[in-house]
């Protein structure tokens, strides 16, 4: 189970006990996708958590460059799980990337950077420990296809629940029930064609070592799900993101489906976000409950102030993909303009009021709606950190971003031009993250190469690639000129 083993003697046990054949090293690349190689478990010793196993990092998007590609895996053993999916007995383990002739952490590594904020945020002296809640959404497909070529592009979706599908005729029966757009939160079964999808995914997810509170059909049409973890530190709850999405995908290409955490696959309906539950604490103590608006404290007030100061800069990580602005346009649960408020799901914060009182301190948070899935959960959970604890150390005043108590996509006139609205598009904040990082440098938890190797990344293997193709829409507006 995750978080069982302490010691390179625990996952050695654990091999013993389990008749483990193979090891897996999981390390997470730049942009934020699973890697892995495997090993005989015979090979793994004590010595190895020390010696590290070598790997090209030139191969790796966004590591080293070719002439000095040789990087080390670090086998972090309190990561440790038993792979659910593999029919060989495999120990999958989490690892952190090294520079071997140095033997440090490497920098551009994301989970180092995840453990840098964390180290920064205690030496501070503001807080011991932050706590992190990600609702990251999904959806499930019955069929994803793309094809990208010179001379023909386009994509196709389908699924039992697809609304598309309330008049198809075929071979096989169709059994109606399909879910309206905007309709998906919560039809019971027959309508909710994946409960026990999503349940299985659930129990493996426990099985690992993950605790889970909930799961649910979410609004959209199509088999959109969400599966809430239990709240859990930073760098183990980024760990936590990784094999979550890891088992969804695994669960539903075992029942024949594809599952995808891209923003916004589908046109007319709700995108899949990751709104990001976050708590400080000192001594035990919740730092953010206190007796200002919504039962904050004056910290988590000035944290608000700084998510929302960096906002733009912020986004260029925590919702960092052409597709990320799809999915941010108003009407959709879309946290497009830039303001706190409680019970507010329009706000791009909002308090969440589920329970109140002194008695229960320990559940007040606030939730930052921006991203989404598609982000790296290392570098998001990091970079929103620090933007609050900038907010904290410079107390910045959260008056200009509200309190704003009303639903902010039918402002009335008087209050337009006064709230601003996020960034339309990736050039946009990826512009803001390039003029707007010096408080993600503060105790070297970010560098300026990694900054830097971030946009280069993504405006020329992703923005660019994306604005210099034709577009489908393109064709059915000026085809005929």
């Amino acid at each position: 189970m995750y978080g069982h083993c302490k010691t390179p003697d625990d996952v050695l046990r654990l091999i013993t006990e389990h008749n483990i054949q193979i090891v897996d090293l999981r390390f997470t690349d730049l942009p934020g996708m699973w890697q892995h190689a495997s090993i005989p478990a015979s090979q793994l010793t004590a010595k190895s958590f020390e010696r590290g196993i070598g790997f090209d990092g030139s191969s790796i998007r966004g590591f080293q460059a070719i002439q000095e590609s040789d990087m080390l895996l670090m086998p972090d053993p309190t990561t440790a799980f038993i792979d659910p999916f593999l029919s060989v007995p495999t120990l999958a383990i989490i690892c952190n990337v090294y520079d071997p002739e140095t033997r440090t952490p490497y920098s551009r590594d994301p989970r180092y950077v995840a453990q840098k904020a964390e180290h920064f945020l205690k030496s501070s002296g503001i807080a011991d420990t932050s706590y992190w809640g990600p609702e990251a959404e999904f959806f499930i497909f019955d069929h994803l296809a793309y094809s990208v070529l010179p001379h023909s592009m386009g994509y196709a979706i389908d699924s039992r629940e697809g609304y598309w599908n309330t008049g198809k005729n075929g071979s096989e029966p169709n059994l109606a029930y399909k879910i309206r757009p905007k309709e998906g939160y919560f039809p019971a079964p027959p309508s909710d064609t994946f409960q026990d999808i999503r349940s299985e995914a659930v129990l493996v997810l426990e099985q690992i070592g993950i605790p889970v509170e909930m799961h649910h059909h979410e609004v959209a049409t199509a088999g959109q799900g969400e599966i809430d973890l239990e709240r859990d530190t930073l760098t183990a709850m980024a760990d936590k993101v990784m094999i979550y999405k890891y088992v969804i995908k695994n669960i539903a290409r075992k029942h024949g489906c594809v599952a995808t955490f891209m923003p916004k696959p589908l046109f007319g309906d709700n995108g899949n976000g990751m709104h990001t539950h976050q708590s400080l604490w000192r001594g035990g103590k919740n730092l953010f409950y206190g007796d200002g608006y919504a039962e904050l404290s004056e910290d988590a007030l000035h944290y608000i102030a700084g998510l929302l100061t960096h906002a733009d800069a912020l986004l260029g990580l925590t919702s960092p993909t052409t597709n990320s602005y799809k999915r941010l346009v108003p009407h959709y649960e879309a946290p497009v303009n830039i303001a706190f408020s409680k019970r507010n799901r329009s706000a791009c914060i909002r308090i969440p009021m589920y329970t109140t009182g002194p008695e229960n301190a320990a559940s007040k948070r606030i939730e930052f709606r921006p991203p989404d899935p598609s982000c790296n959960p290392y570098l998001a959970f990091a970079a929103m950190l620090m933007a609050g604890l900038d907010g904290i150390r410079r107390e910045l005043d959260p008056s200009p971003f509200g309190p704003l108590d009303i639903n902010t996509y039918d402002l009335p006139p008087d209050f337009c031009g006064r709230v601003k609205s996020v960034p339309g598009s990736l050039e946009a904040v990826l512009d803001a993250l390039e003029r707007d990082h010096e408080w993600l440098l503060e105790g070297d938890v970010f560098t300026t190469d990694l900054i830097t190797t971030w946009l280069s990344y993504k405006r020329e293997k992703e923005l660019q690639e994306v604005n210099i193709r034709p577009h489908p829409y393109e064709f059915y507006l000026y085809a005929d000129i």
